[in-house]
């Protein structure tokens, strides 16, 4: 059974920083592309950043972009979102996903998905 687990979110001031991890479990991810997602109480949820199979290429969407870091560990089954400078509106319930069904990336489109890791940031 395929599993991705968040972990690593919690409370934190304003220009804080978290590490976020999701650890893959039931098959390796190592040549697939993987993303964070996040969806905030009352909004969709919305794109936040993209690395493909061997970490050469990341995308990131424009609000986090100079400020969150991903990362992957292949020989870990592991990607990370590196969080700095956080912001009240970054407050969200974070989201990994794991291989894209679309070459979109940013639309949402994966195959497997965790079950979030809340973030809140407090002003």
């Amino acid at each position: 059974q395929v599993q991705l687990i968040e972990s690593g979110g919690g409370l934190v001031q304003a220009g804080g920083s978290l590490r976020l991890s999701c650890a893959a479990s039931g098959r390796t991810f190592s040549s697939d592309a993987m993303g964070w997602f996040r969806q905030a109480p009352g909004k969709e949820r919305e794109f936040v950043a993209f690395i493909n199979w061997s970490g050469g290429n990341t995308y990131y969407a424009d609000s986090v972009k100079g400020r969150f870091t991903i990362s992957r560990d292949n020989a870990k089954n592991t990607v990370y979102l590196q969080m700095n400078s956080l912001k009240p509106e970054d407050t969200a319930v974070y989201y990994c996903a794991a291989t894209p069904t679309t070459s979109d990336y940013r639309l949402g489109r994966y195959r497997y998905w965790g079950r979030g890791t809340q973030v809140t940031v407090s002003s």
